[in-house]
């Protein structure tokens, strides 16, 4: 993060944050801004009545029962932090500086939007008893006694999240089928020669995948596929997607993208003064990649807020321009990615994709711009220092497995 220009409002100091979104983002906002030392009021509003808590244990400990719930470990009462928690936010008066709640008016001076994001639903499922999403707390409470009774479950979408699911419902010994419309799991994310071997991971782990299969309607016990195959299913857990939670900002002059998202500046500032957006909800212009990215990790609801913080804290705009980085853990593995890959000229492997553990590397120009590890976090963690270095590396090198990723750098690039 750069240090750039003072900020035109750094004489007059915000006399109050508020915050809306009481995830990830929205909580390290409001913790950043007590770390960097601002003073002055600080709200944060939570949609949900629960307590703040992390995303990524819903899919794991939570859903598997081995934790109640996942509240982050925050003293929000000896932080000077107020939280309204159990409050939706209906929309934004900019001129005005308020927000719209059903308990009325809420004022701000300086507004953060981390709202995240919302599960795409499947297309008249909406109301079909059995069928769940699995985004919120009260989701895996819902879920929990699904696996408990190892009902018979299937999965629409083999993304990320389909995959964790399917990992924890075999680990509770239910029967998984798992159904994609495209022709292999993350079709969205991962070229085909890198999602090819983790196709093989589903079987392995007792799962049936079954790509090309487009979901025609669903109806309490069955998925009834386009092609005729109808598969039965005690519950239905979809998970096709996310798209950020800004439908409340329409008509609010916020400046939003073709997906939805906040569009922020180089800084998290979004169209509007004195409002930023961090987390899933925004998008932010990248230099390193060279066009604007719309991250949907935990990473990124850390990082953005400190960005964000530090401008109010001390005045100082700075530079927000991260690695990307996410993990998953799926199918005994752990899968962790850091960089931007689209614009890659060339994919290099380190390891066999057949055994347990290997490693993706792709290049720009001779230029190391992402990495993909599973089960390798050495080379994830000197592969991320050197996406950020920008480092050329020896493409020849750094395709053998036995040499450390750190030393394929080329010097004096």
């Amino acid at each position: 993060m750069d240090e750039q220009t003072q900020d035109p409002a750094a004489g007059d100091r915000p006399r109050e944050v508020v915050i809306v979104g009481a995830g990830m983002a929205g909580v390290q906002t409001a913790v950043a801004l007590r770390e960097q030392g601002f003073t002055g009021p600080v709200t944060l509003i939570g949609a949900e009545p629960h307590q703040p808590y992390d995303r990524p244990p819903l899919s794991k400990a939570v859903l598997l029962g081995k934790a109640e719930d996942s509240a982050f470990d925050v003293d929000f009462e000896s932080l000077g932090i107020t939280l309204r928690l159990g409050l939706d936010v209906a929309g934004l008066r900019a001129e005005a500086h308020e927000l719209d709640t059903p308990e009325g008016p809420v004022g701000y001076d300086v507004l953060v939007l981390a709202t995240g994001a919302e599960p795409v639903g499947l297309p008249g499922s909406e109301g079909v008893p059995g069928v769940h999403l699995l985004r919120t707390l009260d989701d895996a409470a819902r879920l929990r006694p699904v696996l408990e009774r190892q009902h018979d479950v299937v999965v629409v979408g083999a993304g990320w999240i389909g995959a964790e699911f399917a990992t924890a419902a075999r680990a509770a010994g239910c029967a998984v089928t798992v159904v994609e419309a495209a022709g292999r799991p993350l079709a969205g994310t991962m070229p085909a020669e890198v999602a090819a071997p983790m196709a093989g991971w589903y079987a392995e782990s007792g799962a049936e995948l079954l790509t090309g299969a487009r979901v025609a309607r669903v109806e309490q016990g069955a998925v009834h596929l386009a092609d005729g195959r109808v598969i039965p299913a005690g519950a239905v857990v979809v998970g096709i997607g996310a798209r950020p939670a800004t439908a409340w900002l329409a008509g609010s002059g916020i400046a939003l993208g073709p997906d939805g998202s906040v569009t922020t500046d180089s800084s998290l500032r979004t169209s509007l003064p004195d409002v930023y957006a961090v987390g899933d909800c925004a998008s932010f212009p990248s230099a390193r990649y060279g066009e604007r990215l719309l991250v949907h990790h935990w990473d990124n609801a850390l990082q953005g807020p400190r960005t964000v913080a530090a401008a109010l804290a001390d005045g100082v705009v700075r530079t927000y321009d991260p690695v990307p980085y996410f993990w998953s853990e799926q199918f005994g593995r752990f899968v962790q990615y850091a960089g931007h890959h689209t614009g890659a000229d060339t994919l290099l492997w380190r390891g066999d994709p057949a055994d347990p553990s290997w490693t993706v590397c792709w290049l720009r120009q001779g230029v190391l711009v992402a990495v993909l590890a599973v089960s390798r976090p050495r080379d994830l963690a000197q592969g991320r220092k050197l996406v950020e270095a920008g480092a050329r590396i020896d493409p020849v090198r750094a395709a053998d497995s036995s040499v450390p990723l750190k030393s394929t750098a080329l010097r004096g690039q």
